[in-house]
């Protein structure tokens, strides 16, 4: 991770007092660094090898009698470092709510339907020149306990997987011309000439005919266009 101070200008404080919950988990003492084991270092990364057909396809991996309900969307990207270089053979996973703006997780009580044909889960692995692609639903918004009328945009988690299980990064995506951005703390959290760089766009390339709208999100992990990560 590089130590440039503007890396640490683009992220989200830890303690964001409009975002309730950061002020019960960040942390109030300076961070003690743990020096790493060899294991830690050398182990085999999570979940490389367990990449199965359709596990990038949200449309199809949980289907049961037929196709999940929403709008079919496609989201594709690069993963790169500062410098423009691709990251290949990282695994990517991605998690999100269905189109009604529910999560399966049973601490989700949202009264919004499950969809049985939806699971809310995809994993792949960038390629030799860095780009994912996943085909899913687009994902509706929930409400939620922050604030009065509180409602969270609409949005997809990402998780990046590095050369060993403790070098992970989240970050979440949002959709362009989302009117409940500029009421979301978790997204306001983020400095603010920094926050188009967690916002997709729309992209005709990806687009599929009669089949599904495209959305391309880059992820660039360190540098002047790093993206804004929750655990940095």
């Amino acid at each position: 991770m590089s130590q440039n101070k503007r890396d640490w200008d683009v992220q989200p404080p830890f303690l964001y007092p409009d975002y309730k919950s950061t002020v019960l988990r960040a942390p109030s003492r300076p961070l003690v660094p743990i020096k790493h084991t060899l294991s830690e270092l050398t182990g085999p990364v999570y979940g490389h090898d367990l990449i199965r057909p359709f596990d990038n396809d949200l449309t199809m991996n949980a289907r049961v009698n037929g196709a999940p309900l929403g709008e079919r969307i496609i989201v594709a990207g690069k993963v790169t470092d500062e410098r423009g270089r691709p990251i290949s053979n990282t695994l990517v996973e991605l998690w999100q709510a269905n189109a009604s703006g529910r999560y399966v997780h049973k601490v989700d009580q949202h009264d919004a339907p499950l969809d049985p044909n939806f699971f809310g889960g995809g994993r792949c692995l960038t390629d030799s020149e860095g780009n994912y692609k996943f085909y899913t639903i687009k994902p509706g918004a929930y409400p939620w306990g922050n604030h009065p009328k509180a409602w969270r945009p609409n949005h997809i988690h990402f998780s990046l997987f590095g050369n060993q299980i403790t070098s992970r990064l989240v970050t979440q995506m949002y959709f362009p011309g989302d009117p409940l951005l500029d009421y979301d703390p978790v997204f306001q959290g983020v400095p603010e000439k920094y926050r188009h760089l967690l916002i997709s766009n729309f992209d005709l390339g990806v687009t599929e005919q009669d089949f599904a709208i495209g959305f391309r999100f880059d992820m660039v992990l360190r540098g002047d266009n790093e993206t804004p990560f929750e655990n940095r």
